[in-house]
């Protein structure tokens, strides 16, 4: 995987977790989500692309993308309780998911920009 799959797959997951929002039908599991080592991105930071651990951002980004499967996780467990989670709210610009979300892109963009060779 390279930087630009990783930014694609990791975006994907807005369009999934609002139309779960919409109508949480079980699809998703918030234990799985909370699991940051499970998705294309995880397996890349835990995997391949461990080669970058000595780029500055790195270390950040592991953290935020655990924040941002935290973020999504509550956001199943919410809508799985039975809660009605206004989608505003949850994946506004002030959410915890999307500031985890955000700064998530932000630090692949940074490395890629560093690694342009990926």
């Amino acid at each position: 995987m390279n930087f630009d799959q990783s930014i694609a797959a990791h975006t994907a997951w807005k369009g999934k977790l609002k139309a779960y929002l919409r109508k949480p039908d079980k699809s998703l599991a918030a234990a799985s989500i909370r699991k940051d080592s499970d998705c294309s991105l995880g397996q890349w930071i835990h995997g391949e692309g461990r080669k970058y651990s000595a780029d500055p951002d790195f270390e950040e980004l592991e953290k935020e993308h655990a924040s941002f499967h935290k973020a999504a996780a509550d956001l199943v467990d919410r809508a799985d309780s039975g809660e009605r989670v206004a989608e505003e709210a949850a994946l506004g610009a002030n959410s915890s998911f999307s500031k985890a979300s955000g700064r998530v892109v932000q630090l692949l963009m940074k490395m890629k920009t560093r690694h342009s060779s990926n």
